[in-house]
């Protein structure tokens, strides 16, 4: 975020310094090459008296001793030319310019025209700068006279120039540079310490607060509304254990007095009896076990899961008998249905809770003489469990809800329930790395399926 936000900041202003700059640049390139041309044409019409009286008289020497002089001491080329076009006068330096250019540009002035201006010079230009006018007397023309001088000088000056600038701006960008990174982190910061601390509840460490609220105002109410609300969610975790804690101690007594009260009326009982009994008696450690796993999940949010190899079309059969008589009742059958060694490394514990909380859910929708389908497959890499029944299903706005706690939906208000059973398998699921999905195949009841990751085959 920080590396976003810097560049949202520095990326404009760079943009906007370098067109400046450029812009500023540019116009000290112009400046100087402007001067360098005025002090040229200033010079220039210093020669244009002199060699108009020269070729009045017809006399070089008139003003070449003084092009002479000039050439030498600024390394400047002066001629002069006559009306045919021919070099006249000279000093010792003779002009550096490309012999069609410049026959072009006297030809140019002895028609009575300006050559056109000096083309701009910058760091990367060299050759010369060439400057021809034409020496009119009394409205005629009767000659030219040219300055050229090397482009190294202005050249020099705008480069020292342009590298002046650029130290600058370079500055100014770095400068920028930090100014806005420690702008993002005085923002970011307390940004960063809000998402270390949820990251930390997250991971079940509830007492993480921030400390230190520096920063923007915003940031600063942000942080004392996160504050609050990690204390808030770390008493209600705390009642939450306290109930936790008080719901074991009230059941676990009522139910080993049952299993005691169970062992003691076996004795009076017929053998016959002896298979009811044991089914009982497992229907009671089955009940202990799952009170153990619900009040540890209350308790950490995660089961204490004893992973061990499960047959699923056998726990499937099992838990469909163990619901026959609750069916029955309601005028329901169950059917079980499965691919073959459908097994798979999970708690067997947790998975018969979930299968439970499905099938009871699927025994109070069920209209009288359906059934539900319960069916066992290979899922790929994984396992399903699905249960289906032939009720009033859900829409689709339902079947997002269904797994929320205490939701119920509004057609259903008077059917017994909590709303507890979709979203304990749920969490049940999610605990063993698996999920739960809910549809309605082909438009008729609703279909819950458990899945299971990983299986193994016998």
């Amino acid at each position: 975020m920080r590396t976003r936000l810097i560049i949202v900041f520095l990326v404009p202003m760079t943009v906007i310094l370098l067109a400046l700059g450029g812009a500023y640049a540019w116009s000290v390139a112009r400046s100087i090459q402007q001067e360098a041309s005025s002090q040229q044409l200033g010079d220039l019409g210093y020669f244009l008296t002199g060699a108009r009286q020269a070729l009045r008289v017809g006399n070089p020497e008139v003003v070449e001793d003084e092009m002479r002089r000039y050439s030498e001491l600024y390394d400047t080329s002066i001629a002069v030319f006559d009306r045919s076009g021919a070099l006249w006068a000279s000093g010792e330096r003779q002009p550096d310019a490309a012999d069609e250019e410049l026959t072009e540009l006297i030809g140019l002035a002895l028609s009575g025209r300006r050559s056109d201006p000096t083309p701009a010079v910058l760091p990367w230009s060299y050759g010369e700068t060439l400057t021809v006018e034409p020496v009119f007397d009394d409205g005629n023309v009767i000659g030219a006279v040219t300055i050229s001088a090397s482009a190294d000088t202005p050249r020099g000056e705008i480069l020292a120039h342009w590298l002046s600038l650029i130290a600058v701006f370079a500055l100014i960008i770095a400068l920028l540079f930090i100014a806005v990174i420690r702008l993002a982190s005085w923002v970011l910061r307390p940004m960063l310490r809000v998402d270390r601390a949820m990251a930390a509840i997250e991971h079940g460490e509830m007492d993480a607060r921030i400390a230190d609220d520096t920063g923007p105002p915003e940031m600063q109410r942000m942080i004392r509304v996160f504050n609050q609300m990690a204390e808030e969610i770390e008493r209600t975790m705390s009642r939450q254990q306290e109930f936790a804690m008080n719901a074991s101690h009230e059941l676990r007594n009522p139910l080993g007095a049952l299993l005691m009260r169970v062992e003691y009326l076996s004795t009076g009982l017929d053998p016959a009896w002896d298979p009811e009994v044991e089914k009982t008696r497992e229907e009671g450690r089955r009940m202990s076990r799952i009170l153990e796993t619900l009040l540890n999940m209350a308790r950490t949010g995660q089961t204490d899961s004893s992973f061990v190899l499960v047959d699923l079309g056998e726990l499937a059969e099992d838990r469909a008998r163990a619901w026959a008589d609750v069916a029955a009742q309601a005028h329901v059958s169950i059917d079980v249905s499965s691919d073959d060694s459908v097994l798979s490394l999970t708690d067997r514990t947790s998975v018969e809770s979930a299968l439970d909380a499905v099938i009871d859910n699927a025994v109070k929708f069920a209209p009288p003489e359906t059934s539900i389908d319960v069916s066992v497959q290979h899922d790929g890499e994984g396992c399903v469990i699905a249960v289906r029944d032939r009720g009033p299903g859900l829409d689709p706005a339902e079947q997002e809800q269904v797994t929320n706690r205490f939701w119920r939906s509004t057609r259903d208000q008077n059917v017994p329930g909590s709303g507890l059973g979709l979203a304990i398998a749920t969490d049940l699921l999610e605990s063993l790395g698996g999920s739960v999905q809910i549809s309605d195949p082909e438009g008729v009841g609703l279909r819950v399926a458990l899945h299971l990751p990983g299986r193994a085959k016998g």
